[in-house]
């Protein structure tokens, strides 16, 4: 396993990161543990979770399963960067969302006990509050980290000039600001390229892409089908829907590679200057090893060029991308 800093960070993170929002609503407690205990032998030494993953009545169950998970011991916490988040509505109460100075420190206070640790790693806002001001979100996250909570801020799901805004902010505060973003991007979705990626550049923060395999359709998703097996629906069917043909142009090339469409599509991500690590959500430990398969495959000039032709990108930053 490779380990590099969290964008401008000094905190060494694996280059794959174990996304956990599985955990509760489609694997079990026994196999969640397994799946964990797998990731750090393996050497993946980052977890993301959310507050609201176990969704609907069930919030709060994924957070409870590594929870459970460290308080067998074993250095597990001791060992494990621990990323979750805030934002998503806990109950129909007004204030039990978004990101207020007040829901951000009665989430944090829930997630530690859920998780049954002291402190977070790496406390991420789940999505953009446009009604709350950044001075108030920092003030709220300041206060969390004097008190030993919380030791980096990140943000998910935020625009290029919301990492900006938040940015200055911080700097007009003395602090040290974002550390990542974690944002929907692979080779079916590649906008961030236009500014979100250059934005966490210019301000060192590292990139933490969710749904590296958009939903499963970069994961073999025309194969699956072609023997009989059933699509779970969703981003990925979607997908297949809409690029088919690009789809089985990307399988035919891998296969033509002798490596498995998801560990290509794992490989780009990682081959990208702005990522630090992919967020993986196996199901199976066997789901888990097949991700592991990426950190091995190395993809020369003429695969990456190939693969911009099936995948076009927006064609660099914006403006250049669309402008003279």
């Amino acid at each position: 396993m490779r380990y590099v800093h969290l964008g401008r960070s000094g905190l060494l993170v694996s280059r794959l990161c174990l996304g956990t929002m599985n955990f509760g609503p489609e694997v079990g407690e026994a196999e969640s543990h397994t799946i964990m205990d797998r990731a750090l032998e393996q050497g993946i030494n980052f977890f993301d979770t959310a507050d609201v993953y176990g969704w609907g009545e069930n919030k709060g169950r994924t957070e409870q399963i590594i929870g459970s998970w460290f308080a067998k011991g074993g250095g597990r916490r001791e060992k494990t960067v621990l990323a979750t988040k805030v934002y998503g509505k806990m109950s129909d109460w007004p204030n039990d969302s978004h990101l207020s100075a007040r829901h951000i420190r009665l989430a944090c206070d829930a997630s530690l006990r859920r998780l049954r640790t002291d402190y977070i790693d790496l406390y991420q806002l789940h999505h953009v509050d446009r009604a709350t001001p950044w001075d108030e979100i920092w003030e709220a996250m300041e206060l969390l980290r004097q008190q030993g909570k919380i030791i980096y801020v990140g943000t998910s799901n935020h625009a290029g000039w919301h990492i900006a805004q938040a940015s200055e902010a911080a700097r007009r505060r003395g602090v040290l600001g974002l550390a990542s973003e974690q944002h929907l991007y692979n080779l079916l979705e590649r906008t961030p390229e236009l500014e979100v990626l250059p934005a966490c550049q210019a301000y060192g923060l590292g990139v933490l892409p969710w749904s590296p395999l958009h939903g499963g359709a970069l994961g073999g998703i025309v194969r699956r089908a072609d023997a009989g097996r059933r699509s779970s629906g969703g981003r990925g069917a979607e997908a297949l829907a809409r690029h088919r043909e690009r789809i089985e142009a990307y399988e035919a090339f891998c296969a033509d590679l002798g490596a498995e469409p998801a560990a290509v599509a794992l490989a780009w991500l990682l081959h990208q200057p702005a990522v630090t690590a992919p967020i993986i959500g196996p199901r199976t430990v066997e789901q888990l090893d097949g991700a592991l398969r990426a950190l091995d495959v190395t993809l020369d000039a003429d695969t990456l060029a190939r693969l911009d032709e099936i995948f076009p990108g927006p064609g660099g930053p914006a403006p250049e991308a669309y402008a003279w």
